[in-house]
């Protein structure tokens, strides 16, 4: 293979058709965080406090989403994020958010393999966890070594079958308010009983705000896989317009729905077993069997749909990283189906090696990781703001005419701005109770921000080395090679 296409992004195939984009990008942001977590956040915050919480971080993600579909749109790399931030801020940042991310989604893959274990578990009690770990560490790597297609294709199923439950969900829930399911119209007495709709006051909902902000984490698929969409410049735009509409419709109004139906006071709202998943109380109050193992399934779904995308994206991330000289160059290998082979095979033994450390040490290993891991997220969408402002500044700069734009993100600079703020807040808030009394929980500190470090080491050490600096605006790389 000659090097044009091993190191040539544009050797990625576009397969990528704006039903799988609008899929990608919906997908991302329905998992176990509405299935599950929803419950424990209106246990904690009550309706209303969850309610608000979710509907500020829903806020937060529309900005970003639309920040990087004007950047994705314009300039469609598999790079993303990568490329804009080394591009329009400085490469030392680029280099930094590349491997923060590629380490964030492997280290998911492993979180992913061991809910999996978890939820079969629920069937097949004394069954051996190694079993269904493998299968579906075999199922993502065979989904995305099949080609950008199979991927787009199977994230389309697993995202449908979400958001039809989601749907289903709601119309049943509506119907259960006003008694038309269920017998007696439950109203909105729950809204309104002891503390409701807040409770726990102001430390409550900003607890949930934290806890919010990992439920929409994937939404940014959509910059990743902009690299290899067909005609990026319709789909992306396409693809975006929506998400806001989408974030309102899943998670304001199921967790209005549950809020609505179950009194926030409900200790089974606490917990993280399918059993008792918030959607499962509901759906079997409604009068329909087997709703916990029907819930079950769709959670196995979204697991899996989480690590076949956290491969595809881990992946991408890594090719870019070997292909531009910041990680080893074998890495960089494209198969002639246009998939990075090297870089699926070495992100799926990191993902693997991390999901072992769960049988060491009581699984100390393994929550230093996954915490790593979530504070890598944040800085990822930190990243995003940044280079969107950036970027709008450096066309405006170079004596671009924003009205060219294949897409432009509404309220800049108020959203990137906005978005930027609320991110560093939520990033220096992980573990605020730590700080809370009169002792400095350092254990909690420690095990929290472990990821900030990180971040910023990989910075430093690539500042240093090569000496670089903010790129000036009328400097900054706007070509879309």
């Amino acid at each position: 293979m000659s090097n044009t296409e091993t190191s040539n992004p544009t050797q990625l195939k576009r397969t990528l058709k704006a039903r799988h984009l609008t899929m990608i990008s919906l997908g991302g942001s329905i998992g176990t965080g509405i299935f599950l977590a929803s419950g424990g956040a209106i246990h904690t915050a009550g309706p209303g406090g969850a309610l608000l919480a979710y509907a500020a971080i829903g806020l937060m993600v529309y900005f970003l989403m639309t920040s990087l579909a004007e950047m994705a749109a314009y300039m469609p790399v598999a790079g993303s994020f990568k490329v804009y931030a080394s591009k329009f801020v400085d490469p030392a940042l680029g280099f930094a958010i590349g491997w923060n991310y590629w380490y964030n989604w492997a280290i998911t893959i492993a979180a992913e393999l061991a809910a999996v274990v978890l939820i079969m578990k629920f069937w097949f009690p004394d069954s051996p966890s190694v079993i269904w770990s493998g299968l579906a560490l075999l199922i993502m790597f065979g989904l995305n070594y099949l080609s950008v297609k199979g991927f787009g294709e199977a994230e389309f199923w697993f995202s449908l079958i979400k958001v039809v439950t989601v749907i289903i969900f709601i119309i049943t829930g509506i119907m259960m308010i006003f008694g038309i399911m269920g017998g007696e119209a439950i109203g909105f007495k729950n809204f309104t009983m002891q503390d409701a709709p807040f409770n726990g006051g102001f430390l409550a909902i900003l607890g949930v705000f934290m806890a919010a902000g990992f439920s929409f984490q994937g939404t940014e698929l959509l910059g990743v896989a902009a690299g290899e969409s067909e005609d990026p410049e319709k789909t992306i735009p396409k693809a975006i317009n929506t998400v806001f509409w989408r974030i309102l419709l899943f998670y304001i109004l199921a967790i209005l729905v549950i809020g609505l139906i179950l009194p926030y006071t409900d200790e089974r709202l606490l917990s993280d077993s399918v059993s008792v998943s918030p959607f499962t109380l509901v759906f079997e109050r409604a009068g329909f069997a087997f709703a916990a193992s029907v819930m079950n399934a769709i959670i196995l779904t979204a697991v899996l749909s989480a690590g076949n995308s956290g491969m595809y994206a881990s992946t991408r991330m890594l090719w870019d990283l070997a292909r531009d000289g910041q990680a080893p160059k074998f890495l960089a290998r494209l198969d002639k189906r246009g998939v990075p082979v090297n870089a699926l095979i070495f992100t799926a033994l990191v993902g693997s090696l991390a999901f072992l450390t769960t049988f060491f040490g009581d699984g100390v290993v393994y929550v230093w990781l996954l915490n790593a891991s979530g504070m890598a997220g944040f800085v990822t969408w930190l990243g995003i703001a940044i280079s969107h402002y950036r970027f709008r500044r450096a066309f405006i700069a170079q004596g671009g005419d924003i009205h060219t734009l294949p897409y432009r993100a509404k309220w800049f600079p108020i959203g990137p701005l906005l978005a930027l703020i609320l991110c560093t807040f939520i990033i220096l808030g992980q573990n605020f109770p730590a700080f809370i009394g009169g002792n400095i929980d350092w254990n909690g500190v420690l095990v929290s921000y472990i990821g900030l470090p990180l971040f910023l080491a990989f910075w430093l050490v690539y500042k240093i080395k090569h000496k670089t600096k903010v790129i000036p605006l009328k400097e900054c790389d706007l070509s879309k090679e």
